[in-house]
């Protein structure tokens, strides 16, 4: 079977470099049979890659330890799960997995797409294989999944295998990478088309309209990964943090911060006709991040508790982005004439312009990010010493940015398209500014003295006032006239423009989720060494340690501490933090136990047993934290209603694009 699966990574490698060729020399000589052969192509592509990798994904169930890639990341009494989470799990496994995402989606857009812009479509098709013979280069010849273990000539196989990162075996790292993956190949296809309109000179902002739920879908993807990791390294590494500013949690945030500019601001192409080039570089921004990302947890030129080993590949990657960044500036440079603006800023205090101000700021702190993660490596080049950046540097820029986003959040609803005038700028901001204030007030008076914390929960109160305002106004007028109650109203209002009202259920997730952050000025922390019967107090809570107990499964050894919990003589319940050894690969992990609840988070993390025989326990206490996966079930949400059709569809004038007749372009906002 090793052999079939490497067989069919080399027939895909081989049929994508195909689908480039034919697609372009199809459009080029007119020849429209070699571009539907190309496209047939890259259907071939899926099915041998799925092939591929239901080899794979059955050598990991079935324990084959022939191959050298089963022996590495599984284990006889490894549960099932994780048997399958180690498909990407290791440097190979998970390059074949990004492989066949990227795959599908080029699948999906080609069938989709199959009657419909044929003039731009072999470029874009073109574009997808590109990226997809780069990424089966990389495993069908550096890193292939399918080496076997050998003695001399004769195929052996290990006894059994090293098993799963001990810190993997969690259920959230089920599903982080495969969803984070979602969302970095998702990408590839808005700029696939950014291209394709370039390359083709196309007059009108098909590729926009075309990709707007695309990059949507893939926005969500990414949102979700980076919330799921964030949820993992709360739950499983034990510091009780969410985000650390980790190289590889910063390449994963990346592309999130350009991919919400550009959503923000293809807003402004779709309505005024502005931000044509802006938007064409936001798209190609992110697409390279990604790819930027990808290398970053493969190449080993950072450390990181995320990343994969060190491994050969990076030269690779440096010499992809280098191609693409400089063929894209080119194309950018050379159809200038073709993405002029339609309209003109009118007005610095319009909607217009808040807009603007949000890329701005965005775009400043993916920059702030980035140098931050480049700038050890960089140091280390130069001056042959390597200069760490902490989370501090991170906090001290990226904090500012963030609550004048909040602030742009709750503006841009409150100013007019165009200009605004003083009067109407009076009227709108006095309610919602008055909100805010008042609640900076009464938190003051209540003894809160974190500036930080103060300037947020006021901003977050004067965002939630408009978006309550927004959702009031709207919902009243169609009672008024239908006589819904207040409920039915909000949905039909809702439904009436799925996308600017899901956008502000979206901006109330981020306003849920920065009152989680601003919790963080308040964590309360101990570490103590205990034995039974000792007791110990954090905040308003006494833990009395009740047994220290110890077992084993088939897969590792354990130890735990069982606390009671106790507030005011009040007994609360058992937290039982875990201490985990695994008997194949000789690691350790902690399983935390976390008491959650909405005000605060009781955390308790068995680090270890001290010389003497007593538990390490290492309790905090965080206020506010589980705000921020509401937070995320809110955004998750939030999206899904952008994603709906409205209702009522606001008409648009017709979309001229060449090769292809289209219907009135029908865009809700």
């Amino acid at each position: 079977m090793e052999n079939i699966g490497a067989l069919a990574i080399l027939l895909a490698f081989c049929l994508s470099l195909y689908a480039i060729v034919g697609s372009i020399a199809g459009k080029l000589k007119s020849r429209p049979f070699l571009v539907r052969s190309a496209e047939r192509a890259v259907y071939a592509v899926w099915f041998l890659l799925t092939l591929a990798s239901g080899i794979l994904v059955n050598a990991l169930l079935t324990s084959d330890f022939r191959f050298a890639y089963v022996a590495s990341r599984s284990n006889r009494d490894m549960p099932g799960v994780y048997k399958f989470a180690a498909w990407w799990g290791g440097q190979e496994g998970s390059l074949l997995l990004w492989t066949w995402i990227l795959s599908c989606y080029a699948a999906v857009v080609v069938w989709q797409n199959r009657k419909k812009f044929r003039d731009m479509m072999p470029y874009v098709t073109a574009t997808l294989m590109v990226t997809q013979a780069f990424f089966l280069l990389l495993i069908t010849f550096p890193l292939s999944p399918f080496q076997v273990l050998a003695i001399g000539k004769e195929v052996t196989a290990a006894p059994d295998g090293s098993g799963l990162n001990p810190l993997l075996q969690y259920w959230a790292m089920a599903i982080h990478p495969p969803t984070l993956y979602l969302g970095y190949v998702g990408f590839i296809v808005p700029f696939a088309f950014a291209m394709g309109s370039l390359i083709t000179r196309q007059p009108g902002d098909a590729w926009i309209h075309t990709t707007r739920r695309w990059a949507l879908v893939t926005w969500l993807f990414q949102s979700c990964g980076v919330l799921l990791g964030a949820g993992w390294a709360y739950a499983v590494l034990g510091w009780g943090g969410y985000w650390g500013w980790d190289p590889v949690e910063n390449a994963s945030i990346l592309p999130w911060i350009t991919g919400t500019a550009f959503l923000h601001s293809v807003m402004m192409q779709e309505k005024k006709g502005m931000m044509k080039v802006w938007n064409i570089v936001l798209i190609s921004a992110t697409f390279f991040l990604c790819i930027f990302g990808t290398m970053l947890t493969r190449s080993g030129i950072v450390s990181s508790v995320h990343a994969f080993a060190q491994s050969p590949i990076g030269k690779y990657f440096t010499i992809f982005l280098a191609l693409h960044i400089a063929a894209t500036i080119w194309l950018i440079l050379d159809r200038l004439d073709y993405l002029k603006s339609e309209s003109q800023l009118e007005s610095v205090v319009s909607r217009e312009s808040s807009f603007l101000f949000n890329n701005l700021l965005l775009l400043a702190s993916c920059f702030a990010v980035l140098w931050g993660t480049l700038f050890p490596v960089i140091s280390e080049a130069v001056t042959g010493e390597k200069i760490s950046v902490d989370a501090p540097f991170f906090n001290r820029v990226n904090v500012p940015i963030g609550l004048f986003l909040l602030f742009l959040t709750g503006v841009g609803p409150l100013i007019a398209w165009r200009r605004s005038s003083l009067d109407s700028l009076k009227r709108a901001f006095l309610w919602p500014a008055a909100v805010g204030v008042v609640t900076v007030a009464a938190l003051a008076a209540l003894g809160v003295r974190h500036f930080y914390a103060l300037m947020s929960f006021g901003l977050c109160a004067f965002v939630t006032s408009t978006i309550v305002a927004e959702f009031g106004k709207g919902a009243w007028t169609i009672r008024a006239k239908t006589r819904m109650n207040m409920a039915r109203a909000m949905v039909e209002l809702t439904h009436r423009n799925t996308r600017r009202y899901g956008g502000y259920i979206v901006h109330m997730a981020i306003v849920v989720m920065f009152i989680g952050f601003s919790g963080a000025a308040f964590n309360q922390d101990k570490t103590i060494e205990v034995k039974p019967g000792d007791r110990f107090r954090l905040g308003r809570y006494e833990l009395r340690v009740k047994d220290l107990k110890q077992g084993e499964t088939p897969n590792y050894r354990w130890g735990n501490v069982v606390l009671d919990i106790y507030t005011d003589n009040e007994f609360l319940g058992a937290l039982q933090p875990e201490k985990r050894f695994y008997k194949v690969s000789r690691d350790q992990s902690s399983e935390v136990a976390i008491r959650r609840r909405l005000n605060e988070d009781l955390y308790v993390n068995f680090s270890g047993v001290a010389e003497d025989g007593r538990a390490v326990i290492q309790a905090y206490v965080f206020p506010l934290v589980s705000w921020i996966w509401v937070g995320f079930a809110t955004l998750f949400f939030g999206t899904l209603i952008c994603l709906v059709p409205s209702k009522v569809r606001l008409q648009f004038p017709k979309t001229k694009v060449v090769g292809v007749v289209t219907q009135d372009a029908r865009v809700s906002r």
